[in-house]
């Protein structure tokens, strides 16, 4: 855990015991609240202290023009960075005119809780002001998975002595935007100066609504609030409103034993096309509705939605209380980034900071969606037709690089190209593999085929076109199809000739188009003209990208006998590993990236991340001489890396590696691994966590649509249980050091494999056979 005492270790609770000033941007990302449209970056409910006073919109963002030294043909044109939009989370309290602050007075008790059981956020507090009057104050604070719109607060106050006065100020705060410079390449850019502009102001009663544009990007934010009162004492309200922001004011002469509960209902609308009249019609009528609701409504409802996900997604460990906590921490955050992110991406930080700039990457295919089809299938679903509704800026970037098809950006907020630093970013041309291989993956798990006819085919076609367009049948390599010229997973080794995972993603992609293509040219001619139609599909094309496929070239070193990560990666020189210092870790922070390329060191698992995804094309002992190479010259530069690894170690028999590393990606933002958890939650390590359990322990694999587990269980842990998803059943996996039970919950039967041997699952019947690899 993060290290000060104020979090011990709870299965189903993130709880903060103190106030510790050194870890408050840790904390604040730790009790962030988001629900995948609207995100609420867990400050204090007063205004003082803070590290960043977040709110965040999943999608509003401002553009900017990137500045270059030196400019040249293709490099991407403008930015886009998430907003820190309107502050709603603001109750200020004064006891006789003395502001509520907890570096001052006496903070007599603390203490906060994430419940991710009901994704609320409570508060309890007792603070003695410097006049001496004791005041207990208590809080809740949700975001809405029901009402996609709305968050609420719930600000109790209980005089202990008194009579003392009493001044509530509910404020709404806009332009929070501006951020610090920083050296970290991982942390947001500046933004300086105003950068909502203010549309309209408006208030009436105890309700204020404040409109704004952004002033590059044009996209339009209104933000309300309005609140109910429960108290026995007579108050006076008084509300004020402008362009820098609202307040409402409650002031109550409070007698001693006496409450003050305050209900705030924060409304927020965003539009890249709708006036800014129509956003706040929706916001007078979310306000409206949710006034008609009390704080523990809205409790309900979210507990039950949140349950609904732990039924469907619940991961058991047994024998490990901060695992266990930091497991559910994972795939609460997975809920939080994703649930009401609708046709929408899933940020690299999710809602909780402004951490890479709000940026989708291939963190959200290859990561991120390979938890969600197994656990919220339509939610990846949602996902994935972002990526189609940016086909068509895909297929401008493709033209502008001069390849066919459709080349999908590295980074991106609103489909376009913002990543600046090409050989890390553009270079990355597996983002077209990775978005490929999500579309073939949910095809597989969920048998949505109207999916994949409608949306995911013509994604698979315009990637396969940029594939074969990108490389070549060359002579010096025996006719093999080579790409040359990417940058793999690893961006330690940039712009290199035939990286694997790169190549073999490439294939798997042709071989999914081509073979899509070609069934519906066979079965259903009204889809393949269509087809043909929106991509101008040529016939040849399908012969051409499986004998691209057929013939992808895959590096091998018969002298080291194993598998290359590209041409040139293994004549590198091996790093100084001696002479680095612990302080110069993550190395991109102490070395001029030149200086990294020249030598053999892997900032995230690349070769070991293509035996996961691809690993059919590799055999057990190739996978083991491979980790035995690589395992000991990656950083862990990248929180990417240790899931991966964690996956490949249980395969080849390295258990108590693979315990390791899987407790590093389930721990990474608790005990804060990579130092930076200040700027927002690791998304993918969150998803990683499930990937190195399910995949890893559980050993599930799907190469041909047939799920496989070869289980086996770190001696660390008593059990291991989570269900799946599969084609409209729910299976649930239950190991323990013994056995592992498979359990269908309903439906027709299913064939699974367990080590090898088939199993037919009939509903309610469960399946027991012993965990471990059966006997030679």
């Amino acid at each position: 855990m993060i290290d000060h005492p104020s979090f011990p270790a709870d299965p189903w609770l993130i709880q903060e015991t103190s106030v510790n000033p050194e870890v408050l941007a840790q904390t604040e990302t730790l009790l962030s609240l988001s629900n995948g449209y609207l995100g609420l970056r867990g400050n204090l409910d007063e205004p003082d202290p803070f590290e960043e006073a977040g709110t965040y919109i999943n999608g509003f963002y401002e553009t900017r023009p990137i500045q270059y030294g030196e400019r040249a043909y293709g490099y991407a044109e403008d930015d886009q960075t998430i907003l820190n939009v309107t502050d709603g989370k603001v109750v200020a309290l004064a006891v006789d005119g003395e502001p509520l602050d907890v570096r001052t007075g006496r903070l007599e008790a603390h203490g906060r809780e994430l419940d991710m059981r009901e994704a609320v956020l409570r508060r309890q507090l007792r603070w003695r002001s410097p006049g001496g009057h004791t005041v207990e104050v208590r809080s809740r604070r949700l975001v809405c998975f029901t009402r996609r719109h709305l968050a609420a607060i719930e600000y109790e106050v209980t005089v202990v002595d008194g009579p003392v006065t009493l001044t509530l100020t509910s404020e709404m705060v806009p332009n929070q935007s501006e951020q610090t410079n920083t050296s970290d390449p991982r942390a947001s850019a500046a933004l300086f100066g105003q950068v909502l502009l203010p549309a309209f102001a408006h208030g009436e009663d105890e309700r204020v609504v404040l409109g704004h544009v952004t002033r590059s990007s044009r996209m339009k934010l209104v933000t309300g609030m309005d609140h109910v009162v429960h108290t026995d004492q007579p108050y006076e309200v008084d509300q004020s409103f402008n362009d820098d922001r609202g307040t409402v004011t409650y002031t109550v002469r409070a007698e001693a034993g006496s409450t003050f509960r305050l209900v705030k209902y924060l409304s927020y609308h965003t539009s890249a096309t709708d006036s800014s009249d129509v956003l706040h019609g929706r916001a007078r009528d979310l306000l409206d509705e949710s006034k008609a609701l009390d704080f523990e409504d809205l409790v309900a409802e979210q507990r039950a939605y949140v349950q609904a996900f732990w039924d469907d997604a619940d991961l058991v460990v047994e024998g490990d209380d901060a695992v266990q906590q930091a497991v559910r921490f994972a795939l609460f955050q997975i809920l939080q980034a994703s649930a009401r992110a609708e046709v929408a991406g899933i940020a690299a930080k999710g809602l909780t900071g402004q951490g890479y700039e709000g940026h989708y990457f291939w963190d959200m295919e290859t990561f991120v969606l390979g938890v969600l089809t197994y656990v919220r299938p339509e939610v990846a679903r949602s996902t994935l037709l972002f990526r189609h509704m940016t086909l068509d800026a895909a297929r401008r970037r493709a033209a502008v690089m001069h390849q066919a098809g459709a080349l999908f950006p590295w980074r991106t907020i609103n489909g376009e190209e913002a990543s600046a630093y090409f050989p890390a970013g553009t270079a990355q041309y597996h983002i077209d593999a990775d978005i490929a291989y999500a579309v073939q993956r949910y095809a597989d798990v969920t048998g949505d085929t109207d999916f994949l006819e409608d949306y995911g085919a013509e994604i698979l076609v315009e990637t396969a076109r940029m594939w074969f367009s990108l490389g070549s049948f060359q002579d010096r390599k025996g006719g093999a199809f080579c790409i040359d010229e990417v940058t793999g997973p690893d961006e330690y080794s940039a712009l290199c000739d035939n990286n694997t995972y790169t190549n073999l993603m490439a294939a798997a992609n042709l071989r999914s188009a081509a073979a899509v293509a070609s069934r519906l040219r066979d079965t259903d001619d009204r889809l393949y003209r269509r087809l043909a139609q929106r991509t101008d599909l040529e016939p040849h094309e399908i012969d051409d990208w499986q004998r691209a496929a057929d013939a992808i070239y895959v590096p091998f070193d018969d002298e080291l006998g194993i598998h290359a990560q590209d041409d040139e990666f293994l004549s590198l020189d091996p790093w100084d590993w001696e002479g680095t210092s612990p302080d110069q870790y993550p190395l991109l922070l102490h070395f001029h990236p030149l200086v990294i390329y020249r030598y053999q060191v892997i900032k995230q698992a690349d070769l070991i991340l293509a035996m996961f995804l691809q690993g059919d094309r590799f055999t057990r002992d190739e996978k083991r001489a491979a980790f035995d190479y690589y395992d000991p010259i990656t950083t862990g530069d990248s929180s990417l890396s240790a899931c991966i690894q964690a996956v490949v170690a249980a395969e080849v028999g390295y258990l108590e590696k693979a315990y390791d590393y899987a407790r590093k990606t389930a721990l990474m933002d608790l005990a804060d691994v990579n130092h930076n958890v200040g700027d927002g939650i690791h998304i993918a390590a969150m998803a990683g966590t499930w990937i190195a359990l399910v995949h890893g322990f559980g050993g599930l694999r799907q190469p041909d649509g047939t799920l496989r587990f070869e289980p086996q269980l770190p001696p660390e842990w008593d059990r291991l249980a989570f269900p799946l998803h599969h084609r409209g059943h729910v299976l649930d996996v239950s190991i323990t050091g013994e056995d592992t039970t498979y359990t269908l919950r309903s439906g027709d039967p299913v064939t699974i494999e367990h080590w090898g041997e088939e199993l037919t699952l009939t509903a309610g019947e469960p399946v027991t056979r012993p965990t471990g690899p059966p006997p030679a």
